[in-house]
């Protein structure tokens, strides 16, 4: 039974933000009631192996709804193959002053400047080895980020701090370069500063395997807005310094597509549907260079399943969702995996 339509209404009253909390609170209440099952009913099986990880399905959650892991088991009760929580930080901080997400309607996008709001990294590492989830041997994945008063030039140790801490819970761990939130992040996606951060997170990954006794896969998530030589200096680099995936893309600056809309004016990273043509073209290009060398992930406007197809079409083996769900709410994951299990 699909509730979100009737819903939806209700939660778009309500200004981005406080709708989204409201959502996530509701649904972790309807979880721990145990009525969320019998509203999503059978998730389709679609058993996928990616970097060692073995996942029931490879439709994921992307990175930024749930930032600090207060709903890893609510989430996972929707059948997502994956879950990606953070962007988390080394200290806690507050994120960019309200308002800062702002919904495009008539386009079904989103623009937001959250600016890595969380309550720090350690505090999402002990709601992750709390959650039922992890304990059951979900996969879990932690978007990692610099804090905002660090400046750009010692980023690297922000990256190494946070990786420090997430190694020993998580499934794998992003190195986030992408948000155009963060004061000069985007600088970090090109030429020896993406070099020199590649070099300390490897070398940290080094160390943290032998402590551990296990190799976390690093994934590296990139912004749409790359031009080709961009594209081709990253996929160099990746391969040089042994990042296991790639994800395929964060916001856009652009306003392509979105120019009648009463909020196009606002700063911050455009997500939804009008991304999803540049974030697949951004795909294509990646899987180009990289010619199967490491795998893609593919995020950035799916609606739908055929949506999700275009994504593996375009070079992905796994997709990721977030404004979609806001969109057409949680059906949408089960959508995702039938679209998928039926063309595959």
């Amino acid at each position: 039974m699909n509730v979100y339509p009737l819903i939806k209404p209700l939660l778009f009253r309500f200004d981005a933000e406080h709708a989204h909390h409201l959502a996530l609170q509701s649904l972790k209440k309807s979880h721990q009631l145990h009525l969320l099952s019998p509203l999503i009913g059978s998730i389709p099986s679609l058993p996928t192996h990616f970097c060692g990880l073995e996942l029931p399905n490879p439709v994921g959650l992307a990175a930024g709804l749930d930032k600090d892991g207060k709903y890893i088991d609510a989430l996972s009760a929707l059948g997502f193959g994956f879950l990606e929580l953070g962007t988390v930080t080394p200290l806690a901080q507050p994120g960019n002053p309200l308002p800062r997400m702002f919904r495009l309607t008539d386009s079904m996008g989103i623009i937001n400047r959250m600016g890595f709001n969380n309550d720090g990294v350690d505090a999402c590492v002990a709601r992750v080895k709390a959650s039922a989830f992890y304990q059951n041997g979900g996969v879990i994945g932690l978007n990692i980020g610099k804090n905002a008063i660090t400046p750009i030039e010692n980023a690297s140790s922000d990256y190494v701090t946070c990786l420090q801490k997430v190694y020993s819970v998580a499934s794998y761990v992003t190195i986030n370069i992408s948000s155009p939130n963060t004061k000069n992040l985007r600088q970090l996606q090109g030429g020896q500063d993406l070099v020199e951060l590649l070099k300390m997170v490897e070398q940290t990954r080094e160390q943290l395997s032998q402590q551990y006794g296990k190799r976390t896969p690093l994934f590296l998530k990139i912004a749409p807005d790359l031009d080709d030589d961009s594209i081709e200096g990253i996929s160099e680099a990746i391969l040089e310094h042994q990042m296991d995936a790639l994800i395929a893309t964060n916001t856009t600056l652009s306003r392509n597509g979105v120019e009648n809309e009463p909020f196009k004016d606002e700063a911050g990273g455009l997500s939804g549907l009008p991304v999803k043509t540049l974030s697949t073209q951004t795909l294509q290009k990646f899987s180009h260079h990289l010619n199967g060398k490491i795998p893609l992930i593919g995020v950035g406007g799916i609606m739908n399943g055929d949506d999700a197809l275009q994504k593996i079409h375009a070079g992905a083996k796994l997709v990721q969702l977030y404004s979609g769900l806001i969109y057409q709410g949680p059906q949408l994951v089960k959508d995702c995996i039938a679209s998928l299990k039926d063309h595959l």
